[in-house]
C-alpha cells in the first residue's frame, strides 16, 4: 500500500517534466519557428491594435454623473462606540465613492425597479443637450473599446489556428504560446462605470443595493430616454440621430462595412477593426447625423482624429 502511494506521488512530478521537457522541444522545433515566421506580419498588425487599445483606453471618457451625499464626508471621522454583545459594523456604509449613493431601502428598492430614472435623479444627469452629448461620448468610448477588445480576441484565435500547435501546449502552455510567437497581450478590459444606490441601517446589521452597469445597453437606453425628454421641450437636439449600437451597425452595413479613406474592407480582411467616425469632429461642431457619419477603419480613424476633411 504504501509502494502505490508512493508511486502516485511521484507520478505527478514526472508527469510535468516530461511536459516541459516536450514544450520546450516543440518551441525550438524547425516547424514553429517557420510558423512564426509565417505569421509575423499578422503578429505585428496584432501588437499594433494591441498599442491602439491602449490608447482608447487611455483617452477615452468612463466618468458621466457623480452623488453627492457624503461629498464632505472626508472632513468627519467616523467611529462606532456600541457597547453591544453581538457583532455591530457588519455592513458599512461608503460616503466617499462619487459612483455610491446612501440612501433609504425604499430608495434601493424603486432605483432596481426603475433604473434610469434613479440614476438620473440621484447622479445629476439631466436632460440637456450637454448631457446627451457626454452619454454619447461615453457610449462611444465604450463601443470603441468593447470592438477593440474583441478584434483583438478574434486575431489571437486565428494566429492560434494558423500555427495550430500540439493540443497539450494549447491546454498548458497557451500564453506562453502567444508570447513565444510575438504577440503581445492587452490585459484590458471595457471599465464599464457602475453606479450604486446603498441602504446601510443605522447599526451596520443589515445592507441592500441596487447596482447599474452602464454597458451598451443601458447606455443606449439613457441615450434614448434623455433624448426624448429633450424633444418633449422642442429642443434642437431632436433633430439629429443619436449615437447608439443601433446606429453604428448601420452606418458601418450603409458603407458595406469598408473604410471610406483606404477602401480596404473586411470582404478582404475578415478581422478588420472598423469604426464609425464623425467627418466633421464634433468639438468642431459636427453633429451626430447621418450625413456626418462614415465607416473608417482603426488606422485612418486613428491618423484624421479631430482633423477636418481637406
Amino acid at each position: 500500500m504504501g509502494f502505490v502511494i508512493l508511486l502516485a506521488l511521484l507520478a505527478y512530478p514526472t508527469y510535468r517534466i516530461v511536459r516541459f521537457i516536450r514544450k520546450e522541444k516543440y518551441f525550438g522545433s524547425d516547424e514553429f519557428l517557420a510558423h512564426r515566421a509565417a505569421a509575423e506580419a499578422v503578429v505585428a498588425e496584432h501588437n499594433e491594435v494591441t498599442a491602439y487599445t491602449s490608447e482608447i483606453r487611455a483617452n477615452g471618457s468612463f466618468v458621466l454623473g457623480a452623488s453627492t451625499t457624503g461629498a464632505q464626508a472626508h472632513l468627519a471621522t467616523f467611529q462606532n462606540t456600541s457597547n453591544w454583545n453581538y457583532q455591530r459594523d457588519r455592513n458599512v456604509a461608503n460616503y466617499t465613492a462619487p459612483n455610491v449613493h446612501n440612501c433609504s431601502l425604499q430608495v434601493v428598492r424603486n432605483a432596481s425597479a426603475d433604473p434610469l430614472k434613479y440614476l438620473m435623479k440621484y447622479f445629476n444627469i439631466k436632460a440637456t443637450e450637454d448631457r446627451l452629448a457626454e452619454v454619447e461620448n461615453l457610449g462611444e468610448s465604450i463601443a470603441r473599446l468593447e470592438n477593440a477588445v474583441s478584434n483583438l480576441q478574434l486575431r489571437e484565435r486565428a494566429i492560434t489556428d494558423s500555427i495550430n500547435p500540439p493540443a497539450f501546449i494549447r491546454k498548458h502552455y497557451d500564453r506562453q504560446f502567444m508570447e513565444r510567437v510575438g504577440v503581445e497581450l492587452s490585459p484590458i478590459v471595457v471599465p464599464y462605470p457602475v453606479y450604486v444606490f446603498e441602504y446601510v441601517s443605522a447599526g451596520g446589521n443589515s445592507g441592500q443595493r441596487a447596482s447599474i452597469t452602464l454597458n451598451t445597453q443601458t447606455i443606449d437606453a439613457l441615450v434614448e430616454t434623455l433624448s426624448e425628454k429633450i424633444r418633449w421641450r422642442k429642443s434642437a437636439a431632436g433633430q439629429r440621430a443619436l449615437m447608439t449600437a443601433r446606429l453604428r451597425d448601420y452606418i458601418k452595413a450603409r458603407d458595406n462595412h469598408t473604410c471610406k479613406y483606404c477602401s480596404i474592407s473586411i470582404h478582404a480582411e475578415p478581422h478588420l477593426l472598423l469604426e464609425v467616425d464623425h467627418i466633421i469632429p464634433i468639438s468642431r461642431g459636427g453633429l451626430s447625423t447621418v450625413e456626418n457619419l462614415q465607416t473608417l477603419c482603426w488606422r485612418c480613424n486613428r491618423t484624421k482624429s479631430n482633423k477636418l476633411p481637406a
